[in-house]
C-alpha cells in the first residue's frame, strides 16, 4: 500500500467529491464538504487527502472551525475513504494525519460525533468530560471531543457546528 497524505489542494475538489459520492449512499458528505468550502469555517490546511501512487485521491478527512462557547474548536466531518480503500487502515491514516494538521496549527480542541470504538483510538472521550456539549440529539457517548497539546481547559460549552452542518447535512 503506497499511501501518502497531504493538505488538499484546490484542484483536489472533484476528486474529494468523488471519494464522498463513493462512500456514502447519498449525496450529503459530498454537498456538505462542497458548502462548508465557501464558508467562514473553512480552513484550507486542515483539509486532509490520502493519495495512492498515482496521486488519486483515495480518502479525506476535513476540520472546520465551530464556536464552543465563548471559545473555538474544530469539528471533524466528515470523513471519507473510497469503498476499495475501506478496511485497510486509511481511514485512521488521513483522520491522522488532520489531527497532525491541527497540532501543528496550535488548535486546542477537536470535537467529533462517530462510534467510540473508532475514534476513541485517536484518543477522543466523551465531550461532557470536558464540559462541552452538542446540539444534537446524540447518545453522550457518541459526541466526543480530543483536546490536543494547547488545550488549556477551554473552551467548554455549547458547540455551534457552521451553518452548511444544519442546511446541507440537516443537522446530522
Amino acid at each position: 500500500m503506497k499511501l501518502r497524505t497531504r493538505v488538499e489542494e484546490p484542484s483536489d475538489a472533484p476528486a474529494v467529491r468523488r471519494v464522498h459520492m463513493a462512500a456514502f449512499p447519498g449525496p450529503e458528505e459530498a454537498d456538505l464538504v462542497d458548502a462548508l468550502r465557501r464558508d467562514p469555517a473553512w480552513l484550507p490546511g486542515l483539509s486532509v487527502v490520502a493519495v495512492d501512487g498515482n496521486e488519486l485521491v483515495v480518502a479525506h478527512a476535513l476540520l472546520t472551525r465551530l464556536r464552543i462557547g465563548k471559545g473555538k474548536g474544530l469539528a471533524l466531518a466528515p470523513v471519507a475513504v473510497a469503498p476499495e480503500w475501506q478496511r485497510r487502515g486509511v481511514g485512521e491514516l488521513v483522520v491522522r494525519a488532520a489531527l497532525e494538521a491541527a497540532e501543528q496549527a496550535g488548535e486546542r480542541l477537536v470535537v467529533v460525533i462517530g462510534a467510540p470504538a473508532y475514534y476513541g483510538r485517536f484518543g477522543f472521550i466523551p465531550a461532557a468530560r470536558h464540559a462541552v456539549s452538542g446540539p444534537y440529539e446524540v447518545p453522550e457517548e457518541v459526541f466526543q471531543v480530543l483536546p490536543l497539546s494547547a488545550y488549556d481547559g477551554n473552551p467548554r460549552g455549547r458547540c455551534d457546528y457552521p451553518e452548511p452542518f444544519e442546511t446541507v447535512a440537516g443537522g446530522s
